[in-house]
């Protein structure tokens, strides 16, 4: 149970570091250690910092944390765990998934994708960068799903399942990827009011980046009222409690998404309303990928444990 409860910590402490450099980008620190790395101007620790500064410095610090941090995972489970054990694949994915969260984010700095940059170079490091980060929000979130009585998982002879999951993850990453660029549009290109922000959504002389923002809302509530409605129709294993709790999450969350993202419009996208609309969507995620592993569980493989506890 201590690998398991570490496996959970390791989640919830990557959760704050996606968050707090969702802060860095919305404050527009991310320049702070100017186009260095893994040094910060060109020192291991600043001296004099600015605020810019020690805001992109703590996140890096952070980020460093949470690579030993599934690194550690990574070796408990593979000494705790036998061959072939799903945890194991989980946990090795969630450490390349690290070292290649780590690279984009050095090649942000690296290539100045950063602060006010506003090119669309940095808007698709940016997808990349989403799309990365939840992939591995998943492999940990299944690295704990699994050390935690969680069963494998079969594919075979499950196609309508697997095409009806496929396409929900494949609408979150949609959604996900056009939240970033819009989040991107307002760091950028910060509006007034929310007659000026509208006005500028469909000026056809706007920036590209504040042009897109209009996608995104549409993109939430489709693919949001879709997961609501469909989520208590996967099939779950009789008494699969945290199933039942990863589907009662994702009906409310995908209904919530598009509520905090109205409230975010209305009042002009501050950043602590990014950050909430940005935690909102991560829990999202990690319930619906507890209950992609659920519905999908290998019902013979569940049997067989169910046997083993009751012997």
């Amino acid at each position: 149970m201590r690998l398991a409860r570490f496996a959970w910590t390791v989640l919830a402490y990557n959760l704050v570091v996606i968050l707090w450099g969702a802060y860095v980008r919305a404050t527009g620190s991310g320049a702070g250690c100017g186009a260095h790395w893994p040094l910060c101007n060109g020192e291991v620790i600043p001296r004099a910092p600015s605020t810019e500064m020690l805001v992109e410095f703590s996140h890096r610090v952070s980020s460093g944390v949470a690579l030993v941090a599934v690194a550690a995972l990574l070796v408990w489970v593979f000494r705790a765990r036998a061959v072939g054990d799903p945890a194991r694949r989980a946990a090795g994915w969630a450490m390349i998934l690290m070292l290649t969260e780590a690279a984009v984010g050095a090649a942000l700095v690296l290539f100045r994708l950063v602060a006010d940059n506003a090119s669309m170079a940095r808007a698709m490091f940016m997808a990349v960068h989403l799309v990365n980060t939840f992939v591995l929000l998943a492999c940990l979130t299944l690295t704990a799903h699994f050390l935690t009585d969680g069963v494998p998982v079969r594919f075979s002879g499950r196609s309508g399942r697997v095409a009806a999951l496929a396409t929900g993850f494949l609408g979150l990453f949609v959604v996900g990827v056009s939240g970033a660029i819009a989040a991107l549009g307002d760091t950028l290109f910060p509006a007034r009011s929310m007659a000026e922000a509208l006005s500028a959504d469909l000026s056809s002389t706007s920036h590209l980046l504040v042009r897109l923002r209009v996608l995104h809302p549409a993109i939430a509530i489709a693919v949001g009222l879709s997961l609501a409605a469909v989520a208590h129709r996967f099939p779950l294993p009789p008494g699969d409690r945290r199933g039942r709790l990863a589907s009662t999450l994702v009906a409310t969350l995908a209904l919530t998404q598009p509520a905090a993202g109205f409230l975010s419009v209305v009042l002009l996208a501050p950043v602590w309303m990014q950050l909430v609309h940005l935690l909102l969507a991560d829990l999202l995620w990690i319930a619906f990928v507890l209950l992609a592993a659920s519905t999908l569980a290998d019902d013979a493989a569940s049997r067989a444990d169910r046997l083993r506890y009751t012997a």
